[in-house]
C-alpha cells in the first residue's frame, strides 16, 4: 500500500519493505487491536512496526539505539500520520520512553534481538568479515569499539569472552592469536582480525566462517547485548498492561536461554517451601503462551534463510505488581567493558 491511500496500511514509507522474521506469528501472538499502543523495542528497519501499524489502528512507540535506524525511519513516521514515534534509545530503558511518550501502560511489547540485516550490510559499521572495515561493532554511536576491546582485553578476558559470548572451543588459541598479533600492529579492520582468527579455526566446506564466533562475542560484549536484554524484559514486565502481550525473537542460544529462564522465574506459581515457610513466593506476573518456541515453517525458510535459527517466545501479563530488580544467575560472569578498557 502505498503512502497516498487510505486507513491503516498507509505506513509503508519506503520502496522497499522490510519482511521480518516470523512477522505474522509476531502480530498473531500481540493481538494487535484497534486503540492499542505497542512498543518496539529494536525498530532496525522497521518490519514489526510497519506490520502493527497495518494490522490496526493503533499507536506504535519504536525504540533504537541506533540513530541511523531512526533516522532512516523519517519517512514511516510521516506515513503513520501521528500512530508512530522513533525514539533514539536502549530497548533496557523502554518504559521510561514510553512515559516519556505520554504512555504509562502499553498493550503490547515486541523485541527482535541481535544484529539487524541493515547493519550487517554496511561495512563501515564493522559488524561483518564479508566486508573490510573498521573494526567498530557498536550499535550506538558511543562507547569503545571492539577494535578498542581487542586492543586492551588482556589475553584470559579476551578467551572468557570468546568462550561464553561466542561459544567458541578454541577461544584460548584466539585470545593468544589476537594478543600476538596486536604487539606488531594494531587491529583495526574486521579483515585484519578474521585473518587472525582464520589461521587457528578452522572449518569445512559448507560450515560457518571461522570467525563468526568471535564476531558475535566481541558484538554482544561491546553492545552489552545480554545485559540490555535482561534489563528490556524487566522494563516489560513494569510496563505493559494486565492482558498485554510480550513477544521475543532471537537468534541464538544464550538470547532464548534468558528469556526462556526470565519468563519461567516470573511465571512460576510454586508454593510456599515447608523448610522455609516465612518465603513467601510473589505472584507471577507473565503467563508463559509458548511452551515451546516458536520457529519457522518452510515457506519462510525458503525465502529467507536467515530465520532458521529464530526462536519466539511470548508470554502474557498478569495483574500482579511488578518485581523488584531481575531474576539472578541470568548473565555469564564476565568482567565489564569499563573493566576490559583499564586492562583491569
Amino acid at each position: 500500500m502505498t503512502a497516498g491511500s487510505d486507513g491503516p496500511m498507509d505506513v509503508a514509507g519506503d520502496s522497499a519493505p522490510h519482511i521480518p522474521v516470523l512477522g505474522a506469528e509476531v502480530l498473531d501472538l500481540l493481538k494487535v487491536a484497534d486503540g492499542g499502543v505497542y512498543i518496539d523495542g529494536t525498530f532496525g528497519a522497521g518490519g514489526y512496526t510497519r506490520a502493527i501499524l497495518a494490522a490496526a489502528d493503533c499507536r506504535v512507540v519504536g525504540i533504537d539505539r541506533d540513530q541511523t535506524a531512526i533516522a532512516r525511519g523519517a519517512g514511516m513516521v510521516d506515513a503513520a500520520r501521528g500512530r508512530l514515534t522513533l525514539i533514539e534509545d536502549q530497548f533496557s530503558n523502554l518504559d521510561a520512553v514510553a512515559r516519556e511518550t505520554g504512555v504509562d501502560a502499553v498493550d503490547g511489547v515486541v523485541l527482535d534481538l541481535g544484529v539487524s540485516s541493515m547493519q550487517l550490510d554496511t561495512p563501515e559499521r564493522g559488524f561483518s568479515f564479508r566486508f573490510d572495515g573498521p573494526l567498530d561493532m557498536r550499535m550506538g554511536s558511543d562507547g569503545p569499539s571492539a577494535a578498542d576491546v581487542v586492543a586492551h582485553a588482556e589475553e584470559r578476558d579476551l578467551a572468557n569472552i570468546i568462550f561464553l559470548l561466542g561459544e567458541e572451543r578454541h577461544s584460548r588459541g584466539v585470545a593468544r592469536a589476537i594478543v600476538r598479533a596486536r604487539t606488531e600492529t594494531p587491529i583495526l579492520t574486521t579483515g585484519a582480525l578474521a585473518h587472525i582468527v582464520g589461521r587457528v579455526v578452522r572449518s569445512k566446506p559448507n560450515e560457518i566462517h571461522p570467525a563468526t564466533r568471535t564476531f558475535q562475542a566481541l558484538r554482544i560484549f561491546v553492545n552489552d547485548e545480554l545485559g540490555e536484554l535482561v534489563a528490556a524484559l524487566a522494563a516489560a514486565e513494569r510496563v505493559l498492561k494486565p492482558g498485554g502481550r510480550l513477544v521475543v525473537v532471537s537468534f541464538h542460544s544464550l538470547e532464548d536461554r534468558i528469556v526462556k529462564s526470565f519468563l519461567i522465574e516470573r511465571s512460576e506459581t510454586r508454593g510456599v517451601s515447608r523448610h522455609a515457610p516465612e518465603l513467601i513466593r510473589p505472584d507471577p506476573t507473565f503467563r508463559v503462551i509458548t511452551k515451546k518456541p516458536v520457529t519457522a515453517g518452510e515457506a519462510e525458510l525458503s525465502r529467507n534463510p536467515r530465520a532458521r535459527s529464530a526462536k519466539l517466545r511470548a508470554a502474557e501479563r498478569t495483574e500482579a505488581p511488578p518485581r523488584a530488580g531481575t531474576p539472578d544467575g541470568l548473565l555469564p560472569r564476565l568482567p565489564s567493558l569499563a573493566d576490559v578498557m583499564k586492562g583491569r
